[in-house]
């Protein structure tokens, strides 16, 4: 390995996307048949990613496997942390009528779930309450609120939703019914009035607290559940019980925090790495059976949270009925839970062939945004339920922040949802343009955000969030390059490597997947396979052939070059390895995000 940290991978300082490819940290050049099979070898790559992701020399142990006791902090450092446990506890001694209101996405779900659980295994059969998407939208509602007050909730507990949502927990209040918020999501400097606001986002909370802001609602979740077990405790009440096994949720604190697209540093890596450990063990019925229903015919790895499980429950909420999800995540039925994440697939299915169809009529509206530093786009008739993956698939084709909005002619309003590239923060554009009178209702965080507009505001908003955000998304665009890991012959590409990359994940947002360079190779075929799939088969010099897919690829330079125009060239690629485990036996393939000439 050489140290020439900022020197062009095998040379490349112009790619067929356009990039330069750098060196994330370190040069990691594995040289040619190198199989990274050695032990030394297999720490020293392990170490450097650890390094090349943030994580000084002396904290290489504690990172390299994650645990709950290096990076759990104390729940009451958080506001409001102490009056919910509290609250809550006075809840189950006194044998109130509990609700959760939770969101409709994957980790509304899990967290939602999650405090049913607990709740349950501390004697208390919670209710939950998961909005409609299509018929209330996102957040509480104010009637909602008061509906459950009426029909004997005197505690409603909201999880991923809530924070903005003044006008619907002013209602509650004046209902007299208490509200407890569990959220992650922005915050104003005016909070709404609750019986606690437990928010690592909120403006007034301390630095310590503050600095875990990138957990999902379900991560914030599972700490509310610690400090109420402790409550709990300290008031005698296991006594005579015994005590919940909090370590068994982390299940559903993994997949939550995946899916929702959490930063995977810190505490999101304990929760992840543990979580992973308990989705093995297959305790929970419909996780099981979720498992079964996505085809896995292994234990779940961290991509599989976010590609497998998370899109099926996220279908509930999208396109079919906004409980499904918190029901298969809470049953003891097996046969329950066999046919609700079959109900799951065959909506995500569904799904898939709505989500293309608006993605095509959107990709057409792109024609006439070419200088526009947000692309923002809006059709009647477009699925509420698909706009944020559609979002995302602009985003990742244009490399600008996207946000797609389904408008409604019966009320002259629109829902978006928007997607952000690094650097650029979408969802504080969206509360700055909600307090400018721009739009009904949003949030969101930086990668993401949410929003309601009236139509005849959508030219407006359009041009502040250009006025507000060119700036960055062009520093942004700028420094975009390619950044790998290690570098290697075509023989170094094997299941070995795959597992020794493994070793320093889970992989995820703020902790990337480590990315590889392969070649020189020629290219003995390349096709595209299903709609739009670039498949090519590489052979190197060392005579070692593999595969490679790029997804979502097929009009893209790289694949035309690829295809049309290889006769007698080489190549080097650049991208991620996995196990393909379709064949008789596991091979290493490259899922390909970038090439370039080699000769």
């Amino acid at each position: 390995m050489s140290t020439r940290s900022l020197s062009h991978v095998l040379g490349v300082s112009q790619s067929l996307a356009g990039k330069a490819w750098l060196w994330r940290g370190g040069n990691m050049e594995l040289g040619t048949g190198s199989t990274a099979a050695s032990q030394d070898l297999d720490r020293s790559v392990v170490t450097q990613l650890l390094m090349t992701r943030g994580v000084a020399a002396d904290e290489v142990a504690k990172h390299a496997k994650p645990t709950m006791r290096e990076f759990l902090p104390d729940p009451s450092e958080f506001r409001d942390m102490e009056q919910a446990a509290e609250r809550i506890a006075q809840a189950v001694l006194n044998e109130e009528q509990i609700t959760i209101y939770g969101d409709y996405d994957v980790d509304g779900a899990t967290s939602s779930a999650l405090l049913v659980d607990l709740l349950r295994s501390l004697g208390v059969e919670a209710g939950y309450y998961i909005p409609d998407r299509l018929l209330e939208g996102y957040g509480p509602s104010g009637e909602a609120l008061v509906k459950l007050a009426e029909d004997g909730s005197s505690l409603i507990v909201t999880v991923d939703c809530g924070a903005m949502a003044h006008e619907a927990l002013t209602m509650a209040r004046d209902a007299g019914v208490d509200v407890i918020v569990v959220d992650h999501h922005k915050c104003a400097a005016e909070l709404p009035p609750t019986a606690a606001l437990v928010n690592p986002n909120r403006l007034d909370e301390s630095d310590l607290a503050a600095s875990h802001g990138h957990l999902a609602a379900v991560g914030v979740a599972f700490l509310l559940a610690i400090a109420l077990v402790r409550t709990l405790r300290a008031k005698g009440f296991f006594e005579s019980r015994r005590e919940p096994d909090l370590m068994s949720l982390l299940d559903l604190v993994a997949l939550g925090t995946v899916a929702d697209v959490a930063a995977l540093h810190g505490l999101n890596r304990a929760f992840v790495s543990q979580g992973l450990k308990v989705l093995a063990r297959r305790d929970r019925i419909g996780m099981a059976a979720l498992i079964d229903a996505s085809r896995l015919k292994r234990a779940p790895i961290a991509s599989d949270l976010g590609f497998a499980l998370g899109p099926r429950i996220n279908a509930g909420g999208r396109i079919g009925e906004s409980t499904l999800g918190v029901r298969l995540l809470t049953t003891s039925d097996a046969e329950e839970a066999r046919e609700i994440a079959e109900q799951l697939s065959a909506l995500n299915e569904e799904r898939r062939a709505i989500e293309a169809e608006v993605q095509e009529a959107a990709e057409a509206q792109l024609e006439g945004q070419h200088n526009m530093a947000v692309q923002v786009l809006a059709a009647d008739g477009w699925h509420p339920g698909v706009i944020g993956i559609v979002a995302a698939r602009i985003k990742e084709k244009t490399g600008k922040p996207s946000i797609v909005i389904a408008l409604d002619p019966a009320d002259g309003t629109g829902k978006g949802s928007g997607r952000s590239i690094s650097g650029v923060d979408l969802g504080a554009a969206i509360i700055a343009a909600r307090e400018e009178g721009l739009l009904v209702a949003g949030g969101g965080h930086a990668m993401a955000a949410g929003l309601t507009i009236a139509q005849d505001k959508l030219s407006a908003f359009t041009e502040f969030l250009d006025e507000r955000l060119a700036r960055d998304v062009e520093r942004a665009r700028i420094s975009q390059v390619m950044q790998l890991d290690l570098s290697l012959a075509p023989g170094g590409l094997t299941p070995d490597l795959v597992n020794t990359l493994e070793a320093a994940g889970p992989y995820g947002v703020g902790w990337p997947a480590p990315r590889v360079a392969v070649g020189p190779v020629r290219i003995v075929n390349a096709d595209i396979v299903g709609k739009d799939h670039l498949r090519v088969i590489a052979s190197g010099g060392d005579g070692r052939s593999f595969k490679a897919i790029a997804f979502r690829a097929a009009e893209t330079e790289m694949a035309q070059t690829l295809i049309h125009r290889s006769k007698g060239r080489q190549f080097h690629f650049a991208g991620r390895v996995k196990i393909d485990d379709w064949g008789p036996r596991p091979a290493a393939e490259l899922h390909l995000e970038d090439a370039a000439f080699a000769d």
